[in-house]
């Protein structure tokens, strides 16, 4: 649909480029707050009900932030995307969630990679409205500031005295998960964790 108009004093294709963008914000909001619930069911094992009650939280906190994007994006003269097909559609990530049940540490190394994915995204998108649209920029960096305090929640539970990350250099959100699982149980046993497409042993060594 024909961008038709856009806030006071901006241009009608900078209102189109930005709400673009915040298309794609608002897709992987939603896709992380729908993650953040589905670890929330689905995480066990020891820890579990701290971090049940943790992944409520971030998600209540996230859902907060989809409300703002849309309202922004509707504001600029665009539809907010919302539905299911156009989330998939516009998301960063190319597949879903990689963990179904699993244990605490492999769900908070998992989560590691998505918020560093989700942040970066907040980030790029920064700097592209910084020159144009102040409002915007200022929404997104109050929004990535939650998002990182959210994220230093998971990290603090995947990292060492000195700092050094249990997922640092990892690829994918299952590897991540693998790397971290043994964090609560070092004596060399494995765990099993289902995966959306299958069940993978991920070592606890």
């Amino acid at each position: 649909m024909k961008h038709m108009y856009a806030p006071a004093g901006m241009e009608i294709s900078d209102a189109e480029e930005i709400a673009g963008l915040l298309q794609v914000r608002l897709a992987d909001l939603t896709d992380l707050s729908l993650t953040l619930k589905h670890v929330h069911w689905n995480v066990i094992g020891l820890g579990f009900t701290s971090i049940h009650e943790l992944m409520d939280q971030q998600a209540e906190v996230v859902r907060g932030m989809i409300d703002e994007v849309a309202e922004r994006i509707t504001a600029l003269g665009a539809i907010a995307g919302g539905l299911p097909t156009q989330v998939a559609e516009n998301r960063t990530s190319d597949a879903d969630y990689a963990l179904g049940r699993g244990p605490v540490m492999a769900h908070l190394g998992a989560l590691d990679k998505v918020y560093e994915r989700v942040i970066t995204g907040h980030r790029g998108a920064i700097e592209r409205v910084g020159d144009v649209d102040a409002v915007t920029e200022d929404l997104l960096i109050g929004q990535t500031a939650k998002l990182d305090l959210n994220h230093w929640f998971i990290r603090a539970h995947v990292s060492d005295t000195e700092g050094k990350l249990a997922t640092a250099g990892t690829e994918s959100e299952m590897e991540a998960a693998a790397t971290s699982a043994h964090l609560l149980q070092p004596g060399g046993e494995t765990e099993r964790v289902e995966s959306e497409d299958e069940e993978e042993l991920v070592p606890l060594t």
